[in-house]
């Protein structure tokens, strides 16, 4: 079900300044929507996503706070990594050098998914540095697939590791013959966008190739998880030091493990649970004026 035109607010002419910072030898991107002096605001996408898809929130809230969102290394217009292995430990450190960098902390936080899974970890890490934190279906993989995973022997979880990266090594970009194509693509990921919707996040989603085909910007190396990292009892130890309220944001209608029947709200110490009607994964996209209703209220308590 496509959203309602009318629940899609019109976009204002000016957008934010593209400034880039550097990360382990990376080049990283981040847009600026100004309004330096007043309460800073990051705002941090998902996994194959990129920073533009912000642009409705932001455009929302940029009269409150200033506002800055980073594209994750491998995503958007951030460097590809040469060797291609992307990790929570990697991506958490270009936070802390952006964090570190901008000199803007305490922060207060908006995250999606894997940006989620980032910032709960950076708070848990830094909880004097997090002001707010609101993570939209952020914590990760549910405890059944974590058990699966682990229930497979070191040697068999490397085996499958290198078979996938052999298998995108081998897998060409994909093309799309017009940037119509991959908004209809775009579309069939989340039914719930509305076509301008679609529109926006594919443009800013896409680079043009030479033989004037399209193809997403993020690197395909980012569909697969390290073999090795962080195990539950350690993030849980993250998440159990975070001192800042957060709000745990979840639509009903995603297949996402739900953090209070599996016991993983558990682990934090001054969290709450929020779920939003009519809304999936993408839950800022979905209920788009719920969302923000509800992200204004949280921010300003």
């Amino acid at each position: 079900m496509s959203a309602a035109p009318d629940t899609i607010p019109p976009r204002r002419p000016g957008g934010p300044t593209s400034h880039t910072f550097f990360s382990q030898r990376l080049r990283l991107h981040y847009v600026d929507w100004g309004n330096h002096g007043a309460p800073p605001l990051l705002l941090l996408h998902g996994g194959r996503d990129h920073c533009r898809n912000w642009d409705w929130v932001a455009e929302a809230l940029r009269h409150d706070y200033h506002i800055f969102a980073p594209d994750l290394r491998g995503h958007g217009d951030s460097e590809w990594m040469r060797g291609g292995l992307y990790g929570m430990s990697e991506y958490t450190y270009d936070l802390a050098q952006l964090l570190h960098q901008t000199a803007l902390t305490p922060i207060r936080i908006l995250a999606h998914s894997l940006g989620g899974s980032i910032t709960l970890r950076y708070a848990g890490i830094y909880p004097e540095n997090v002001y707010k934190l609101l993570a939209i279906e952020g914590l990760g993989q549910s405890p059944r697939m974590i058990a699966e995973r682990a229930s497979l022997a070191p040697h068999e979880r490397m085996q499958a590791w290198i078979a996938e990266m052999r298998r995108l090594a081998g897998r060409a970009p994909r093309r799309y013959a017009t940037l119509a194509e991959a908004v209809q693509r775009m579309r069939g990921e989340n039914p719930h966008l509305s076509h301008a919707q679609a529109h926006h996040l594919t443009l800013h989603g896409m680079h043009q190739n030479e033989d004037g085909t399209y193809s997403w910007k993020f690197d395909n190396n980012v569909r697969v998880d390290r073999p090795f990292g962080m195990d539950v009892a350690e993030t849980q130890a993250l998440w159990a030091r975070i001192t800042c309220p957060t709000l745990l944001v979840y639509g009903n209608e995603s297949r996402a493990s739900d953090p209070v029947k599996d016991g993983r709200a558990a682990h934090f110490r001054n969290a709450r649970i929020l779920r939003i009607d009519g809304a999936g994964h993408w839950v800022h996209h979905d209920q788009l004026v719920a969302f923000l209703a509800h992200a204004r209220a949280f921010l300003a308590e």
